[in-house]
Parts: structure tokens; sequence; C-alpha cells
């Protein structure tokens, strides 16, 4: 069995009921993004002197973006192609919060992180078991691989 398949048939195995999995579906993208977000707001004076000056992607975020980006590709290249696609989203996502200028990038990040927690927690209490990223740290990068690897599945694409 493949590593990717091992880990996703792990991650599954907390993740059996209907309202969890549904909670997982809207709170694991939520956390992604927040994470992107969070990490996006850290000053960024050293990326922005590498990558360019007044470019809104040169930040942490992207450089975090990257190493997780080879994790995912150690597992799967298809899905890492999905995972990069859904990281670049949360980019644009976070720079158009940043335009919108209606509160600081920051702010909306730590609230959408705290309350998608909740939400987990809550969808982990109904299931029954603890979420699997306090077994495994690794399983906060698996939890957003398994929900795309249902997408993969939907459409048929072998990852």
């Amino acid at each position: 069995m493949r590593r990717i398949d091992q880990l996703l048939s792990e991650y599954g195995e907390s993740h059996q009921n209907h309202t969890n999995k549904a909670i997982h579906w809207i709170c694991v993208p939520l956390i992604f993004f927040s994470i992107v977000g969070l990490i996006a707001s850290i000053p960024s004076g050293v990326v922005q002197s590498f990558l360019g000056e007044g470019n809104a992607y040169a930040n942490w975020a992207t450089v975090v973006l990257v190493l997780v980006t080879i994790y995912y590709v150690s597992l799967s290249i298809p899905l890492s192609i999905g995972m990069v696609l859904f990281g670049l989203l949360c980019l644009v996502a976070a720079n158009f919060i940043v335009r919108l200028n209606i509160a600081p990038l920051w702010l909306v990040c730590v609230i959408v992180f705290a309350l998608a927690w909740v939400g987990q927690f809550f969808g982990h209490h109904v299931e029954g078991k603890k979420p699997s990223f306090l077994k495994d740290i690794q399983f906060l990068l698996i939890g957003p691989a398994w929900l795309m690897h249902f997408i993969y599945k939907r459409i048929g694409i072998p990852y």
C-alpha cells in the first residue's frame, strides 16, 4: 500500500460520521485558509527583497506553501497539484481581504481559525473520536489532502 493511501485510510478512521464529515468539508478548508492568511500577515521584508518589492505574493505564506508542496509531492504528485491550486486560491483570498481593507487580515484569520476549530471539535465530539492530529501532527496536512482525494475520486482523477 502506498504511503498516501495508508495516511488517508488512517485519517478516515476517525471521520466516519456523516455530520463530522460535513463539518470537515467546511472547517478544514477554512483552517487551511486562515493559517495561510496568518502566515501572510507576518512582516515579510526579507521575502519581499528576495521575491520582489510590491509583489502581493512575496510573503512568508508563499514560502511556507512551497515547503508544504514539497511534502505533498513526496506523497502524491497529482494530489500535490490540487493542493497547490487550493493554496494559490487561499493566497488570492488573503490578498482580496487585504485590499478590502475592512479589517486586518490577521484579525479576520484569527476569527475564522477559532470558529473553524470550534466546528472541528464539535464534529469530533459527535463522531466520538479524537482528531487524528492528536496522534500524529502530520495529519494537520493530511486533512486537506483527504478532502482533495474525494474530489479527485468524484471527477475520476487518479491520485
